[in-house]
Parts: C-alpha cells; sequence; structure tokens
C-alpha cells in the first residue's frame, strides 16, 4: 500500500517528451540541473521521464511516458524491512522505485511486480534517474587535479539525463 504525506499536495509533474525525443528527459532546467523551483517559486517535487523500451502491460501495450517523485526518508527505509529485501539485497531497487515512481504511461499502480516486468535497460534507467533527482539535483562532485591542483566539477553519471 503506498503512503503519501497530508503535509502539502504533490506539484504537477513537468509535461513528458514528445514522442520524437525518445529516452531524453522533458522540460527540466536549461543548467542541468534536476531539484530545483517549479513554476511558481515552490520546491519541484515530481519528475516526467520517458523510458528507453517501455513497459509492456498483459494487452500488449506498451507504456513510455511516467513520473517519478522525490523519495523520503520512508521511501529509503521501509524497504529495508521487506523480506524480499532481506533474502536479496538486489532486490532493494525494485521495491525503492516502485515507491517513487507514480506512473508510467496509463498504469498509475505501480508495485514492485511492474517494476519487475521493466526491461533491464528500463530498470537500469530509472535508477540512474532516481540517483541524479535524489542527489540534490544533479551527479555532479568537486575534485582536483593531482597533477596542477586545479578544481573542477565532474558529471559522475556522464552524459545528459535519459541519453545512454
Amino acid at each position: 500500500m503506498r503512503r503519501t504525506s497530508t503535509s502539502a499536495p504533490p506539484r504537477a509533474a513537468a509535461p513528458a517528451p514528445s514522442s520524437g525525443s525518445s529516452g531524453t528527459f522533458g522540460s527540466s532546467a536549461s543548467s542541468g540541473s534536476f531539484g530545483g523551483e517549479a513554476e511558481g517559486g515552490g520546491m519541484r517535487t515530481e519528475f516526467a521521464f520517458r523510458l528507453p523500451r517501455g513497459y509492456v502491460d498483459d494487452a500488449g501495450t506498451v507504456h513510455r511516458d511516467g513520473v517519478m517523485r522525490l523519495a523520503t526518508a520512508r521511501d529509503e527505509l521501509v524497504p529495508l524491512r521487506d523480506d524480499r529485501v532481506r533474502e536479496n539485497s538486489a532486490y532493494l531497487s525494485v521495491v525503492l522505485i516502485s515507491r517513487v515512481v507514480t506512473r508510467i504511461g496509463a498504469v498509475d499502480d505501480i508495485h514492485p511486480g511492474v517494476i519487475e516486468d521493466l526491461f533491464a535497460s528500463d530498470l537500469a534507467f530509472l535508477q540512474d534517474f532516481y540517483r541524479r533527482i535524489n542527489a540534490e539535483g544533479h551527479t555532479r562532485a568537486a575534485v582536483t587535479c593531482p597533477s596542477c591542483q586545479e578544481e573542477f566539477a565532474v558529471d559522475l553519471a556522464g552524459g545528459r539525463l535519459g541519453e545512454s
């Protein structure tokens, strides 16, 4: 059962990308930061995505556009009590992703079974997407060159969001 916070309603998700932009992120800030403010000054808590391959439901329909919300501390703690995670730690990402993805196409009842049925490339995409939006909006780290001692930022994930 999905628990929701009663403190503040979630912000509307950014529009999903057009069908011609397979695997790319929708309307994010052009600077590459993904955890900033939403229109109207509030904090942005939901992010649109497009799966590289898509979730295929029982009827054979492919669902690609979805929404992921920011994770809470509870989202990261509750799966640790799940028996499936205790038996196999690799299952943690399946349970965690199922808690924060709110919709894939017309499917809005996202549970671990849905995530299990994703293609491996789509699960990897969602894991990367999760890391990017929950790590303060970016995957950049400050580094210092060991030779010249110059400081600069490096994107640890590489590429633009959604690209392979």
